[in-house]
């Protein structure tokens, strides 16, 4: 449906649409992006960290994470180590003085399978925070939704107090998983869905509401609100507007800034698709997953054992290239090269 250019000027746009029936969360650690698109909160991981370490912009915080790596002293790897954290808090806490909510900081995807390394990382992340003035109540912390993951999120909400974000959800089991966890949010990546469909089956187009991502989040929200699951569901990963677009109505939505610029662009008239009111009528029925049961169930889901792993990999190879990055600044001029 064409709307009029008079209508168009009157009309506000798709995201203005948006915000009013989802939290819109920044999916950067571009500053420039945060300021100019103002989200209630934003997101970041290893993968977006290391594309801004990279910007002239932020060389000055780089500089800040490595000397105080240095300063901590320790093998070269406990230096590395410590100012990759530091780096992560950094930006974490520029970003948090830019927006009114929270930030989410990712811990090392290398620690998936480690239950007692994830949360020994996550309570550090949160007293690095503490030291630049930043409280938890304003950080989540982002663990990959493997068993060990979830178990680890369960133990930093019921125990310490620590929110967290579980990322990299594919699956159906993951998000039952998560929310017997009683942790506070997800991400359930709805871009990487479609990725994986297009890449492995016929048809290599859908529309918005076809869209197999999209109906994975569905899915979820409507599970979450019929059974009175306080975890909010954050869709993550988009590949189009469309997408986003077809999730109105969703608890939360995080968007990188190029998709941020279209829904700003574009004037069409957003009616919400999700409602906790719809979510009540559908027919799901409730399950419980023990591990084995979790197991058995995500391993039935071919797509979702491909792309967590996946997942998984790219976000320890950014990890890895960021320390080389840290590395090459903390020891280069002393060896002389």
């Amino acid at each position: 449906m064409s709307v009029s250019p008079v209508k168009r000027q009157k009309m506000e746009s798709a995201l203005e649409q948006l915000k009013h029936h989802t939290t819109v969360v920044a999916d950067t650690g571009d500053f420039n992006a945060i300021d100019e698109y103002k989200p209630l909160d934003a997101t970041t991981n290893p993968s977006l960290i290391l594309a801004a370490a990279q910007m002239p912009a932020y060389q000055k915080l780089v500089d800040d994470a490595v000397a105080y790596g240095k300063k901590l002293g320790g093998s070269e790897d406990e230096q590395i180590q410590n100012a990759c954290d530091k780096l992560f808090v950094l930006f974490g806490a520029e970003i948090l003085k830019r927006i009114p909510g929270r930030v989410s900081t990712e811990v090392d995807a290398r620690l998936s399978f480690d239950k007692e390394g994830m949360i020994q990382r996550a309570r550090r992340l949160i007293d690095l925070y503490k030291e630049a003035g930043v409280g938890k109540e304003r950080i989540l912390i982002k663990l990959s939704s493997t068993w060990e993951g979830i178990q680890a999120g369960k133990v930093l909400e019921a125990e310490y107090g620590i929110h967290c974000n579980m990322t990299l959800l594919f699956s159906f089991a993951q998000a039952v998983a998560c929310a017997e966890a009683g942790v506070t949010l997800i991400s359930p990546f709805v871009g990487r869905i479609l990725d994986w469909h297009v890449a492995n089956g016929d048809k290599k187009s859908y529309e918005p509401s076809e869209d197999p991502g999209v109906k994975s989040v569905t899915k979820i929200y409507n599970y979450y609100k019929k059974f009175g699951y306080k975890t909010i569901v954050m869709g993550a990963s988009f590949r189009n507007t469309g997408e986003i677009k077809a999730l109105t109505g969703c608890d939360y939505l995080t968007i990188s800034p190029k998709l941020l610029a279209e829904l700003s662009k574009e004037h069409v008239k957003l009616t919400p698709t999700l409602s906790v009111k719809d979510a009540q009528a559908c027919d799901l029925e409730k399950i419980h997953l023990d591990e084995k049961a979790f197991r058995w169930h995500h391993n039935e889901d071919q797509m979702a054992v491909e792309k967590l792993s996946d997942g998984i990999r790219k976000f320890a190879a950014d990890a890895i290239k960021l320390e080389r990055m840290l590395k090459e600044r903390m020891f280069s001029a002393e060896n002389g090269k």
